[in-house]
């Protein structure tokens, strides 16, 4: 009451209020406390939203409050009944949101009326089964407060290998079925011991319902297997493990969603043996660094490539290698960036704990094009003649999930290969579909369901042309459908008739509609989808090869695009792709190939020429004469190819996009170099000026850094010039940016700077591969306008 100020006569006024009670004085001086009107309210929360501790998230909560009630699971999300004072209630519907745990994501949150029925306890029910649909949260890095308990000799989980709690470790690789509890994980043959037992029961503890935990006592166990040798177990199996990378070893290491193959990444010798027998032509290897100041030794980190690299995803970021770094140059030949990831289990920390390397390979456990080996059985079998010993374990893992590839370009992030830590959560949409299976490509592949507002992209299933890839890609998709509760209606493919994955989608219809989708129009509707746009885009979809409407191999186009249609408006004109997939791995076939159609000379003096030797040449100039084996194609990454070449860079190609790779590894930042020109003729972009100016450089004896700046900026201030043209011509001001080229950062970052600059709004992917591992939301999207 504020001193000399009383009631009137005869009023009750209010004090104050005090966690939803109201205090009041009565006319006599009388303090009088009267309880608000309780209410009841179910509040159902969907979204990543189990197991990531928020049963007892929403407990603690609900007691905060002073709310009474109960919560549980359910196949559709979380639902919690809060009975209590009216702006207690109103709080936790609010914060229910607003404070979540920090591995949820809560899509949306309803409330509805019910009765009240009184009561002063709040509690955690069993999980329940029956319609609906939650989301599974992607495995995540092991958390701050693991890895201090992990290090503490005092802790009874000091060392072990699979420290877990609500906040980290795996989830989409060990869940079976939902709802999300341990019985529907492959941690359900490991019961659980009096003291973990006591923890996953405790509302109140880190590790109440993590359905991963276990500890020494009761966890699964590490093995080292050495042929001839007995197995060693737990500690004696890290000793042997260490001693063996540090003589130069070749280890499998299973980990949360496959085994990967482990060597010291300064040991020359142990690298260049597991490139030859993986057979891995000059691909780069990731390696793993023991902790943030190990990668900042051997490659430039910013302020957000570190934030992605100690994020809960830990995925491999490819960053600029530092001169003199101390890594094998077999590691990444002839690349300037490395890939580098953190330890993200307890089992990769303890690989660093005693002397020795500091920086490891850590590539995927599998020979090239295979799925990487999951079992440890299978992994004996199929890494045999590429592992000298496998440290292994008996958690089962369900799916594999291969290692998640991004990189920051102009402080945003660009996906690569988005598996681990990414998948399964999905993309929401622009617009409901109805219930589908897209497939996406033959390359790099990933597929894709999507029903509603969500698409579910899987993790990344691999190339398409290995039987045991087709076998990974059949148990990926049962177990998303498991996950997601998506039934397809339909199922939705590229247009190539060759494509392995349109023909698993024909022979696994079973009566349902095949929906075929353009390449190239895919790759747009993905970007377009994932930034949940609507209407027409000017699309630029630059990749190596796409089947086009006309038979040739598209890959250099200009296209008004939405989702239910689109129109060609330019492209990359025709040449000859001599042998096909020859003409790929060979670059300097394809700049011969261009400088013939630019009707420029085959001078002994370039570097192209002289890459292929007489017979070569005679056989080369046989087939552009007669037309033998040639397909005809536009493709802007056979371009980057010839450049490539004709520069002295690339002449063979021993995986997809190296020359290409390589080429923008050596552009010059100096802004003073200027840029070549293409001309525009009707619907044909025609390179030719732009390759008679590379060749005139090139005999005058420029610097290939120079030649590739050059290149880069002319392809960008092109892509400016028509853009300008349609905007005048269609009024279109949006800019959609798709296809296995723009995973190229300096062509990415000077197109996105010009076009802004020019007034356009430009799309470019964020959250999915602007490769064909995008392709699958892409045909989503498109089919959903198909009926």
């Amino acid at each position: 009451m504020i001193s000399g100020l009383g009631p009137a006569p005869g009023l009750v006024c209010e004090l104050s209020v005090d966690r939803g009670i109201r205090h009041f004085f009565s006319p006599t001086g009388v303090s009088i406390t009267n309880e608000p009107e309780r209410v009841r309210s179910r509040v159902q929360v969907t979204g990543v939203v189990q197991g990531v501790g928020f049963r007892p998230f929403a407990y603690a909560l609900a007691r905060e409050l002073g709310l009474s009630g109960q919560v549980g699971n359910t196949a559709a999300g979380v639902i919690a009944d809060v009975e209590g004072p009216v702006a207690a209630v109103n709080a936790f519907a609010d914060r229910i949101r607003t404070d979540a745990p920090p591995l949820a994501v809560v899509s949306a949150v309803t409330t509805e009326s019910l009765p009240a029925v009184g009561g002063t306890e709040f509690t955690i029910l069993d999980s329940t089964t029956g319609p609906g649909r939650t989301l599974v949260s992607p495995d995540v890095a092991t958390c701050a407060d693991c890895l201090a308990e992990f290090s503490d000799p005092s802790d009874r989980r000091y060392r072990h290998p699979f420290i877990t709690c609500t906040n980290c470790g795996p989830r989409f690789t060990i869940i079976t079925g939902l709802p999300y509890d341990r019985p529907a994980t492959t941690m359900s043959g490991f019961p659980l011991c009096p003291d973990c037992a006591r923890e996953y029961a405790d509302p109140a503890d880190r590790r109440f319902h993590a359905q991963p935990i276990a500890c020494p006592a009761c966890g699964p166990r590490l093995q080292l297997v050495q042929p001839g040798l007995e197995a060693e177990y737990d500690e004696d199996a890290l000793a042997a493990a260490h001693a063996l990378l540090v003589d130069g070893a070749i280890l499998a290491v299973k980990g949360i969603g496959g085994f990967h193959l482990v060597c010291d990444a300064a040991d020359q010798a142990a690298v260049t043996t597991l490139r030859k027998r993986k057979d891995r032509g000059d691909k780069p290897f990731a390696v793993m660094a023991a902790d943030l100041d190990a990668a900042r030794r051997i490659v430039a980190v910013d302020a957000d490539e570190e934030e992605l690299l100690t994020g809960s995803r830990h995925p491999i970021v490819l960053l600029r290698r530092r001169p003199g770094a101390a890594v094998a140059e077999a590691v990444a030949p002839g690349n300037p960036d490395l890939g580098v990831m953190l330890p993200y289990t307890a089992l990769h920390q303890l690989l660093f704990d005693q002397p020795g390397p500091c920086v490891l390979v850590m590539t995927s456990g599998n020979l090239s094009g295979e799925p990487i080996a999951t079992a440890d059985d299978e992994a004996m079998t199929r890494l045999a003649g590429l592992a000298d010993a496998w440290l292994g374990h008996d958690r089962p893992i369900h799916v594999p999930c291969d290692d998640s590839v991004v990189r920051i370009v102009d402080g945003t992030e660009l996906p690569v290969r988005r598996s681990r830590g990414y998948a399964p959560f999905p993309v929401d949409l622009p617009v409901p579909v109805r219930p589908a299976l897209a497939v996406g490509g033959d390359l790099k592949n990933t597929f894709c369901l999507g029903d509603g507002l969500y698409a579910w992209l899987s993790a990344h299933v691999g190339d398409m042309d290995d039987l045991a890839t087709l076998q990974a890609f059949d148990r990926a998709e049962q177990h998303l459908e498991e996950l997601t509760g998506v039934r397809p209606e339909v199922l939705v493919t590229d247009k190539h008739p060759s494509y392995r994955s349109r023909q698993w989608a024909q022979l696994n219809a079973r009566g349902r509609p095949v929906i075929g989708v353009q390449h190239h129009h895919a790759h747009l509707a993905s970007v377009m989808a994932e930034h949940r746009y609507q209407g027409e885009i000017i699309g630029f979809a630059f990749d190596g090869t796409g089947y086009g409407d006309d038979g040739a191999v598209w890959g250099g186009e200009v296209l008004l695009a939405g989702y239910d249609g689109f129109d060609r408006y330019a492209h990359l004109k025709y040449v000859p792709l001599p042998g096909g997939d020859a003409g790929v791995r060979n670059p300097c076939r394809m700049a011969l190939s261009h400088l013939r159609a630019a009707g420029l000379r085959w001078d002994p003096r370039l570097p192209s020429v002289r890459a292929c030797h007489g017979a070569e040449l005679d056989l080369l100039r046989t087939q552009l004469d007669k037309d033998i084996a040639c397909a005809p194609t536009s493709s802007m990454g056979r371009l980057f190819d010839a450049v490539s070449s004709l520069a002295g860079v690339c002449h063979r190609a021993g995986y997809e996009a190296q020359a290409a790779i390589e080429l923008e590894g050596l552009a010059s930042s100096d802004q003073g170099l200027g840029a070549y020109e293409f001309e525009v003729m009707g619907e044909e972009i025609d390179p030719a000026p732009m390759l008679a100016a590379v060749v005139r450089d090139v005999l005058a004896g420029v610097a290939p850094g120079v030649i590739s700046a050059r290149f880069h900026r002319g392809l960008a201030g092109l892509m400016v010039t028509l853009a300008e043209r349609i905007r005048a011509a269609e009024g279109l001001t949006t800019v959609g940016l798709s296809g296995g080229v723009f995973v190229n950062k300096i062509l990415l970052s000077a197109t996105t700077s010009a076009l802004t600059d020019a007034g356009f709004a430009v799309l470019r992917h964020r959250r999915v591969p602007p490769t064909d591992a995008g392709l699958a939301l892409g045909q989503l999207a498109v089919a959903a306008r198909v009926r």
